[in-house]
């Protein structure tokens, strides 16, 4: 099996109807070329969680300051809540346009988020034409390629499958200045870790990679030197992309306010209802939400 077929094979994932469905909902605005679906649920199924999708479009949206914003800071991040049937399903969307995610994908750009994010499942919910299919399969290889390259560098001479996709995803996340706690990358690995010990040599010879094998133990060949050079400018960059990308949220991210208080309610069991105010300003609502959510769980507590 190629890298190609691999990735085809993975975009080609049934989907549940309800995901199926918010997909093309997702695809009737402006410009939308194809919409994947990505992150924890799809490995789970369970739709109770916020759902993950990345819109890719042809073109750049917004004004002249959002548009350049968006060329250095993309994605676009929004939160959406959808009746499908009976129903409420919650997505959060990434958008941003096809040509930008193919090159980051690529490798061709300091940023780290696109491949790190794509090297895992994803499944193609809705497309515009075969054309289309045919680029984002290509870019979602590319990032395949790209993200197995950076595993040669980070991991052991010698190693597992896991060994080299464990040492990348501990670098990338600590480059992308994520909070997520220790041991994150062990709750993407043990879900198929076959799939994974099939993908890294597939990766490497679709990149260029030379590797021995033993068994379960593999050897990739090639300048290591060149390829750690090539991430220590990406791991010093990373950490003030993404800070910048934080900012830019904060100030951008349509529904924020909804967003934020779902998961405030779904992680705690408080309610604080969302209100015109809290929903047009949820950088200025945050401070009073917070001490609403403090004030309520001291009483939870109270003797």
């Amino acid at each position: 099996m190629t890298l190609d077929a691999f990735v085809a094979a993975e975009l080609a994932t049934p989907l549940p109807p309800p995901v199926a469905a918010m997909a093309e909902r997702l695809a009737r605005e402006p410009d939308v070329a194809a919409v994947l679906f990505y992150g924890s649920v799809l490995r789970t199924g369970d739709l109770d969680g916020v759902l993950d999708f990345y819109v890719l479009t042809d073109a750049r949206r917004g004004g002249l300051l959002h548009r350049t914003a968006t060329r250095w800071l993309w994605p676009d991040v929004s939160f959406h809540e959808m009746a499908i049937g009976d129903a409420v399903l919650r997505a959060k969307v990434a958008t941003m346009p096809l040509q930008t995610f193919a090159d980051a994908a690529s490798g061709r750009m300091l940023d780290t988020t696109i491949w790190t994010r794509f090297v895992q499942p994803a499944a193609l919910a809705w497309v515009r034409d075969a054309d289309t299919a045919g680029r984002v399969r290509v870019a979602v290889a590319a990032a395949a390629a790209t993200a197995a390259g950076y595993a040669a560098a980070l991991g052991p001479e010698d190693g597992t499958a896991d060994s080299y996709w464990r040492a990348l995803f501990r670098q990338t996340y600590r480059a992308e200045l994520r909070v997520e706690k220790p041991g994150r990358e062990d709750q993407i690995l043990r879900y198929d870790p076959a799939r994974w010990q099939r993908l890294l040599p597939l990766a490497w010879e679709a990149g260029g990679i030379g590797y021995g094998m033993a068994g379960e133990i593999l050897a990739p060949r090639g300048d290591r030197a060149r390829r750690l050079r090539r991430w220590r400018m990406r791991r010093r960059a990373g950490k003030s992309l993404n800070a910048a990308r934080l900012v830019k949220a904060a100030f951008t991210f349509d529904g924020a306010a909804r967003y934020g208080l779902w998961k405030i309610e779904r992680h705690t069991g408080i309610h604080i209802p969302l209100t015109p105010w809290r929903e047009r300003h949820p950088i200025l609502a945050a401070p009073a939400v917070l001490w609403r959510v403090m004030r309520a769980r001291s009483r939870k507590v109270a003797p």
